[in-house]
């Protein structure tokens, strides 16, 4: 079992950045995939940005060249670097473990991010 804490989230103008943090309780080496989803009002959870143990990475079409997510397994953490934000981000993002065996998923508490018109 992990336990997953975001921070990171604040209120920005569009056009500026932000950098989500999910800090892991223990070691994620073993984790088969990380990922950020969001939740905006009145919408459903979507997938934003996944990395695998091997560190291959995908993302929604919204957010390709401006996001990017990157996993240190030193550190426990995972990040996701949001570039060119625009009110549609606007969101709680969540930070979510995924392990193939036994297929199982841990989510985090989540971060607000809201951007600015």
């Amino acid at each position: 079992q992990v336990r997953l804490v975001e921070s990171g989230g604040d209120l920005v103008q569009a056009g500026e950045s932000l950098r989500l943090s999910c800090a892991a309780s223990s070691s994620i080496f073993s984790i088969d995939a990380m990922g950020w989803y969001r939740q905006a009002p009145g919408k459903q959870r979507e997938l934003v940005a996944t990395i695998t143990s091997g560190g291959s990475t995908g993302y929604v079409d919204s957010v390709k060249g401006r996001f990017t997510i990157s996993r240190d397994n030193a550190q426990n953490a995972v990040y996701l670097q949001m570039n060119s934000l625009k009110p549609g981000d606007t969101a709680v993002y969540y930070c979510n473990a995924y392990y193939r065996n036994p297929g199982i998923y841990y989510w985090g508490q989540g971060t607000q991010v809201t951007v600015s018109s």
